[in-house]
């Protein structure tokens, strides 16, 4: 039994260790946001937040996080430190960022955590921090308007 604190509140799951996260939160938890793209950790499909850092889901062993905060799609516009996801979610509306709409939670998500640590980034910046996050549609200047945006709503 591993105990992980999803969005705030504690999960009670009973897998190996070993486990990827992404698989306890889809078929255990039932928060299916996050996305399965690749399973090597190179698509960003599945990015949460752990503590704050995006991180990849499909290849994070449930055991390696007994102590740590686990945030997901369906919570980053949520609480006290929602305002960045909300920022990101309506500049994400505001521009028609997605087209297919898979690789978008791991998208948000992963703008979300950028835009937590640097509220100017640059152009480099934002796609350094995008960077491992495939769009399969090509919408990478829509990405890059969008974070743009909700930069310029959190000054």
């Amino acid at each position: 039994m591993t105990t992980l604190n999803i969005n705030g509140r504690p999960h009670v799951v009973d897998l190996d260790g070993d486990t990827p996260l992404l698989w306890a939160l889809r078929d255990d938890i039932g928060l299916t946001g996050t996305k399965f793209g690749c399973g090597i950790a190179a698509c960003g499909a599945c990015t949460v937040h752990v503590d704050g850092v995006a991180t990849r889901a499909c290849v994070t062993p449930i055991a390696s996080l007994s102590s740590r905060r686990v945030t997901t799609i369906e919570a980053v516009a949520q609480g006290p430190q929602g305002r960045v996801g909300r920022a990101v979610q309506n500049a994400w509306v505001k521009h028609d960022v997605a087209q297919c709409g898979y690789c978008q939670s791991g998208q948000v998500m992963s703008a979300t955590a950028l835009l937590q640590k640097n509220r100017r980034p640059s152009d480099a910046e934002i796609d350094a921090a995008m960077a491992g996050n495939v769009c399969r549609c090509g919408t990478y200047a829509r990405i890059r308007a969008a974070i743009r945006d909700a930069a310029s709503t959190l000054v």
